[in-house]
């Protein structure tokens, strides 16, 4: 039996239901502007798989380098796994991430020649799989952050003040 070509490819709304996430790094979005976003694997043990799942990752402070053509993950904590005992593993290991050679050279020669900067930003579930989305950043100043502020309370001013107008809650 055979099945058509529409059957076989999911719309991107598709995977976006299939994807549950675990953790984002809310801190990336107020300190960075966010250039550009691409989703990675990562090698990962066993206990780490499931202190993941069971939310125990913390990736505010971690950042993304890459190291003779690999990209690494370095200062992610991701907790020990109680019922792991003596086969745990190490809090605070760099953890490789799994991209093709096209894209590490694309993120790569960008971050080098800009002064950008790769920063984790989520990380989730895809169908099974551990992912980590790591953005291409430029670092704010504080007088960016603080413009950056007053946009946001002035759009959520005028949102409020269109529903009162409008009658609604």
């Amino acid at each position: 039996m055979t099945r058509n070509r529409s059957d076989q490819k999911k719309s991107a709304s598709d995977a976006d239901a299939e994807r549950q996430i675990v953790t984002t790094n809310r801190r990336a979005r107020h300190d960075y502007e966010i250039l550009d976003q691409l989703d990675c694997g990562m090698v990962l043990t066993g206990s780490e798989v499931k202190s993941v799942r069971n939310s125990k990752i913390q990736i505010e402070e971690a950042w993304v380098r890459v190291d003779y053509g690999e990209v690494w993950l370095i200062g992610c904590d991701i907790a020990e796994y109680a019922q792991a005992s003596i086969y745990n593993h190490d809090r605070r290991r760099k953890r490789k991430l799994l991209l093709k050679r096209r894209e590490i050279r694309k993120f790569a020669e960008s971050a080098d020649k800009n002064g950008l900067t790769l920063i984790p930003l989520q990380v989730f579930f895809q169908r099974g799989i551990a992912k980590l989305r790591i953005g291409l950043c430029r670092g704010r100043k504080v007088h960016d952050k603080r413009e950056r502020l007053r946009e946001n309370a002035d759009r959520r001013e005028m949102r409020t003040a269109r529903m009162k107008q409008t009658g609604r809650k």
